[in-house]
């Protein structure tokens, strides 16, 4: 099957190969919709200005990141006093 096709199951036994395989067609069916309700949402709630996401905390912090391994202290240190991930430090210091 592809995108846009549509099944039609005449007879519940013809959609699966045992009861394990149908309960695991039904959970992914299940994932499916709840995500497609949540996408639904996101976009009513960005239409409305209401979601707008995580603020970028490590970016915000990226000047003093250099600063501090510009004056020889570790990745582990600087993340520890800035209180951000090492491999946030690590995506800034490469990204200079």
């Amino acid at each position: 099957m592809r995108e846009g096709d549509v099944l039609v199951v005449t007879k519940l036994d013809r959609l699966a190969r045992s009861v394990s395989h149908l309960c695991d067609i039904i959970a992914q069916f299940e994932r499916e919709l709840i995500r497609e309700r949540m996408l639904v949402g996101i976009a009513k709630a960005k239409a409305e200005g209401k979601y707008r996401g995580r603020a970028p905390t490590a970016r915000m912090k990226a000047d003093k990141v250099k600063q501090l391994h510009a004056a020889g202290v570790g990745p582990s240190e600087i993340a520890r006093q800035l209180s951000i991930g090492r491999t946030s430090v690590f995506r800034i210091l490469t990204a200079a």
